[in-house]
């Protein structure tokens, strides 16, 4: 079952507090999606460790209800 923007912004927010997310659908198919999301609660943390606060913020959906999803993160500093 696919996942629609709205639920994986949902999602997100509610695993990062106070962070802004914007989700793209990158092929109009509501299978392939790129989120943008700043906070600061990634600040002092590598890529890897911002990429893997969403992809827990995703709860375990990610492969079997959202296929792919390019993710793009920053810091409110770098955002600006």
């Amino acid at each position: 079952m696919a996942m629609t923007a709205g639920e994986i912004k949902s999602l997100i927010e509610n695993g990062i507090p106070g962070a802004t997310v914007e989700i793209t659908d990158l092929r109009g198919d509501g299978d392939h999606y790129m989120a943008y999301i700043v906070s600061a609660a990634f600040e002092g943390k590598t890529r890897v460790e911002q990429h893997r606060m969403v992809y827990e913020a995703l709860e375990g959906r990610m492969g079997p209800q959202l296929h792919a999803l390019a993710i793009q993160t920053a810091t409110p500093d770098a955002a600006s």
